[in-house]
Formats: structure tokens, C-alpha cells, sequence
């Protein structure tokens, strides 16, 4: 009976949220976000951080381009192949080389490459530069959980903030928890703050991603990869392990959860007490 009911809930929540989400997005463009992955969709999750907004608007200009040239490639096959049919042209041309030809469709992807390179090459640097963080948060792939560690409220290692997060059952879902991606300890970060995450593994590989944040960084044992973020907005963002790690590496997902300041101090003051 209770795998009834969730599968009806299941089914009522896959079936009803893009109606949710059109309708939310118009009444309350405020509040409504896509920070999770849904059935059958296509775009983008709504970005959280400067990066990740970059990232899509990169996306977009780029798609520009690629709609531009789609266009006129064929433009020129469909009036190639109407001019040129057998019908209408018995005595094929017999043209060998065609000077401007040429140079025009060797400059003119130049020049397309040059203009998307500026916008790319700008991404890139953003993306590489860490400024001095606020937080630092380890992460730490294993088959098949992630271990998360906050070090900056401590002055010795045995004191540092330490927790596991697994991926919470089907079978201990609540109503309106998301299949394969809750967990049972989220990371929690403030909001307009500089964060610091250094990525590594104990095992194999692992690769830490949050679309909505922008960020996806290997985990490679034996190493330390870093990355950045800076949260605009609270919410709660999924992600997932997006290295293959395994038979369990689709049951290793992250959850991130944005919070106010006095939300995150009172979180760390309880993680405190815990140690």
C-alpha cells in the first residue's frame, strides 16, 4: 500500500510540476526557481551564481552564431540544388577555383571564431580566479557518499566540522522529496559570500557538479582540485556525482543549500556542539 501511494504521488508530481512551474514563473517570478533537474527537459536549471549565468549566456550567444550559419548553409544547398538540377542545367559548369569564394569562407568563420573567443576567453579567466574566500568547504568523493569538512571554525584537525551525506532511500522519501537526489546532510552555505570548494577522492574518481551553481570539478585521489562560487540567491540546489564511479555512481547526488548569515552561523554553532 505504501509503495501505492508513492508511486501515485510520483506520478502526480511529475505529471503536475511543469504546470506548477509555468503558472509559479508568472505569479511569482520571485520565488519560483529551477534548481533541480526535471522529466524531460531541455534547458537550463536557473543559475545561482555569476558563473553559472555566464555560462548560459555563453550558451545562448553561441547559439546565435550556430542559428546564423545553420540558416544560410541551407539557404545555400536548397538554391544549389534548385539552380544546378539536371532539368534546369543539362551543360554543368566547369568551375575550378573562385578567388573570392575562397576568401570569404576563410575569413568569415574567422572572424565568427574571434568574436565568440572574447566572451569564452573572459568565462574562462572568471571561472579560474578565486578570490579570498570567506569559506572553504572540502569534499571528498567516495563510493558511493560524498564527506564534507569545514575547517575555518577550528584550531586543531579532530575539531573541524566533519559529516557524511548519503542519498536518502526511496523507500524514506517524504512527500515532495526528489527521487535519487535528497540526501540526509546537506551542505549548508550563506548567501553573497566567497566560497572556497576543494575537491578530491579516497577511492576512484568522482567529479562534484551543481548545474545551478556553475561548478563541476573532478575528484581525483591523491589530489586537490579547487573551485569557486558566490551565492546570489537562497534555494536548494541539486547536483549529482558526474564521474562514473562505479555500480552506485547514480546514487551519490549533492545538495547544497543556500541560506541567510544568521541561518548559516546558527547551522555551524549546532554542527559545533555536535563535535
Amino acid at each position: 500500500m505504501r509503495s501505492f501511494s508513492m508511486t501515485v504521488n510520483s506520478f502526480f508530481s511529475m505529471s503536475f510540476m511543469p504546470v506548477v512551474l509555468f503558472v509559479g514563473t508568472f505569479l511569482f517570478p520571485q520565488i519560483v526557481f529551477l534548481d533541480a533537474p526535471l522529466p524531460w527537459q531541455i534547458g537550463f536549471q536557473d543559475p545561482a551564481t555569476p558563473i553559472a549565468q555566464g555560462i548560459q549566456d555563453l550558451h545562448h550567444d553561441i547559439c546565435f552564431f550556430m542559428v546564423v550559419v545553420l540558416t544560410f548553409v541551407i539557404w545555400m544547398l536548397c538554391r544549389t540544388l534548385w539552380h544546378f538540377h539536371w532539368t534546369k542545367n543539362p551543360i554543368p559548369s566547369k568551375i575550378i577555383h573562385g578567388t573570392v569564394i575562397e576568401v570569404a569562407w576563410t575569413v568569415t568563420p574567422s572572424l565568427i571564431l574571434m568574436v565568440i573567443a572574447v566572451p569564452s576567453f573572459a568565462l574562462l579567466y572568471s571561472m579560474d580566479e578565486i578570490v579570498n574566500p570567506s569559506i572553504t568547504l572540502k569534499a571528498i568523493g567516495h563510493q558511493w557518499y560524498w564527506t564534507y569538512e569545514l575547517s575555518d571554525y577550528s584550531t586543531a584537525d579532530d575539531a573541524s566540522i566533519v559529516f557524511d551525506s548519503y542519498m536518502i532511500p526511496e523507500d524514506d522519501l517524504t512527500l515532495g522529496q526528489l527521487r535519487l537526489l535528497e540526501v540526509d546532510n546537506r551542505v549548508v552555505l550563506p548567501v553573497h559570500t566567497h566560497v572556497r570548494v576543494i575537491v578530491t577522492a579516497a577511492d576512484v574518481l568522482h567529479s562534484w557538479a551543481v548545474p545551478s551553481l556553475g561548478v563541476k570539478c573532478d575528484a581525483v585521489p591523491g589530489r586537490l582540485n579547487q573551485t569557486s562560487f558566490f551565492l546570489q540567491r537562497e534555494g536548494i540546489f541539486y547536483g549529482q556525482c558526474s564521474e562514473i564511479c562505479g555500480a552506485n555512481h547514480g546514487f551519490m547526488p549533492i545538495v547544497v543549500e543556500g541560506v541567510s548569515l544568521d541561518e548559516y552561523i546558527s547551522w555551524v554553532s549546532n554542527k559545533m556542539e555536535e563535535i
